[in-house]
């Protein structure tokens, strides 16, 4: 599993230093603001792929005497310096939109290589995108889904850019500019979502959706009277759960050692990585 994560995140790291160097030479060399967007864009991916690549590596580390619950969070530390990378982006890239549109200054170049390189880049973007994504899902990587989200926007921002490409050609440069802002636009609206999601898990925000599941499979087992204190946290991929239940008081300790095993199992095979705590204590009627 450990292999997996860091080929894939390691193949992302030489897509990303291919489209920077490409995207940057043709930028500069048409003077596209698209383009050089582009180009300062996947090189916040560069640096984001490489904090990936280094946070898979230890996000899987066992438990140690520091650190009792894993390394799992170093993904979701991962995630979030991605989210504030790209948020840096926008700021470069809105404000030299607005100076062009502004100054009016925004007469660009359009050659074939500006098509090649943006084209390219859609094509490396999507392949990157559908690999990270599978790994990320079959994995619980939410490391690898913020890589994964990088390269997906990166394709739409380019098809904006080629869209800016196409205008200018026709002579309406001032299409690049906006373009520019879109790309913007597109980058700090995911960024926001990908932000969000990492800070939930660093705060040990309670996942509804895995609370829902550990709810149905307490609820649907005849032996439990009563459940109650259930705590689910999220560590990178890792799941944390731990609950109350009651018991009839009349069984032996080692059925309720039975009754233990048999939810742990069930709670494992609907949620992939999980370790679970269980308190059982005689029930009671009031």
């Amino acid at each position: 599993m450990e292999k997996e994560k860091k080929k894939v995140a390691l193949l992302s790291v030489f897509a990303a230093i291919f489209l920077t160097g490409f995207k940057f030479i043709i930028g500069v060399l048409t003077g596209s603001l698209g383009i050089l967007s582009e180009a300062l864009h996947s090189g916040l991916d560069l640096v984001a792929a490489i904090i990936t690549y280094f946070s898979v590596n230890i996000s899987d580390k066992p438990s140690d005497r520091n650190h009792h619950y894993g390394h799992g969070k170093v993904e979701n530390l991962s995630a979030l310096i991605e989210t504030l990378l790209l948020l840096i982006t926008c700021v470069w890239v809105i404000y030299e939109a607005i100076h062009r549109l502004s100054t009016g200054k925004m007469e660009i170049e359009v050659s074939v290589w500006a098509y090649v390189v943006v084209i390219s880049s859609i094509v490396i973007d999507f392949t990157r995108s559908r690999a990270l994504k599978k790994v990320a899902k079959k994995h619980n990587s939410q490391a690898l889904e913020a890589d994964a989200l990088h390269f997906s926007t990166d394709i739409w921002s380019s098809a904006v850019v080629l869209i800016g490409l196409v205008c200018a050609q026709f002579g309406y440069f001032i299409a690049d500019a906006i373009a520019a802002l879109i790309v913007a636009g597109i980058i700090i609206y995911v960024s926001i979502q990908l932000g969000r999601k990492a800070i939930d898990v660093l705060l040990d925000a309670a996942p509804l959706d895995l609370m829902d599941k550990v709810e149905k499979i307490l609820s649907k087992n005849s032996n439990v009277k009563f459940f109650h204190n259930l705590k689910v946290r999220t560590a990178g991929a890792d799941t944390f759960i731990k609950f109350n239940i009651h018991l009839d008081p009349t069984l032996e300790f080692q059925q309720v050692h039975e009754i233990c095993d048999e939810l742990e199992e069930e709670i494992k095979k609907n949620i992939e990585r999980c370790e679970v705590f269980i308190h059982a204590e005689p029930h009671r009627r009031k």
